[in-house]
């Protein structure tokens, strides 16, 4: 847990030690205040759950890993909610040239709909 970083799960007496502070695939768990987020009831739950991981894993990596600067070309490779979430966040610190590469021919719409801040 964030505030004492002691577990709350054992199994034989051993502790079981959690990932990002919570653990995702129990029925019920314990969870430090910091690692709750409320989504509206209304939500997709099928859209929603990208949240979880996607995007602090892409934009975690481009903040913690890569590190872009103003006016830095970033390429990212895939773009599924990792990849769109690295890209957005070299948009956000200003990266000058966003290259996305992805193998999915469905992917090559996203300059049209004018992701990463390109033209239409």
């Amino acid at each position: 847990m964030i505030s004492d970083g002691q577990s709350r799960f054992f199994i034989n007496g051993k502790p079981i030690y959690h990932f990002v502070g919570t653990f995702t695939f129990s029925e019920y768990t314990v969870v430090h205040v910091d690692c709750v987020a409320k989504i509206n009831p209304v939500a997709s739950l099928d859209k929603v759950c990208v949240l979880s991981c996607g995007i602090s894993t892409g934009l975690g990596a481009t903040l913690n890993v890569v590190e872009p600067t103003r006016r830095s070309t970033v390429a990212v490779f895939g773009l599924g909610a990792v990849g769109l979430d690295a890209a957005e966040r070299a948009r956000i610190v200003g990266a000058s040239r966003i290259i996305g590469v992805d193998l999915n021919p469905k992917k090559r719409n996203l300059r049209k709909i004018g992701l990463f801040g390109l033209s239409k």
